[in-house]
């Protein structure tokens, strides 16, 4: 795997790291962010690529919006909800901050979709590490753009 980072003030060279990958050798200031990171272990090469797709493509609108229908958040679950601008201080924003906000109820309404799809699939009484760890970093991430 090469790494290609192009300063326009550098001349660059090209290095091997110390797991024998090749490296293009650059400022120092960069450099932490061109370090390929470790990775976890392998998944399902169908489950991989399926991810790699989704990740790289945008999905529809449509056929997301029709999907998180089926996965409203449960009633015991008031945190979870996607709360909605009040309409006075939604017409005292600016442009800006109307499509920021719109931006982040879009990606919350995605997460809580996804939270509630998440724990509908599994057996609170055959819960394992991963599924628990997954359940905090969705949560985690709605909480951080919540409460923005």
């Amino acid at each position: 795997q090469m790494f290609t980072v192009q300063f326009a003030d550098t001349d660059s060279m090209v290095g091997e790291s110390s797991k024998g990958v090749q490296l293009e050798i650059i400022p120092n200031i960069a450099e932490e962010f061109a370090v390929p990171r470790e990775a976890g272990e392998a998944i399902e090469t169908e489950l991989a690529e399926a991810i790699q797709y989704m990740l790289s493509h945008q999905l529809q609108d449509l056929a997301m919006d029709e999907a998180a229908k089926n996965y409203e958040a449960p009633v015991d679950c008031d945190l979870l909800k996607v709360s909605v601008v009040n309409h006075q201080i939604w017409s005292q924003l600016g442009m800006p901050a109307r499509a920021q906000e719109m931006k982040f109820q879009k990606v919350l309404k995605l997460l809580s979709a996804g939270v509630t799809a998440f724990v509908k699939g599994i057996d609170t009484g055959n819960m394992f590490e991963a599924h628990q760890d997954a359940l905090g970093f969705f949560c985690s991430a709605f909480f951080e753009i919540n409460i923005r």
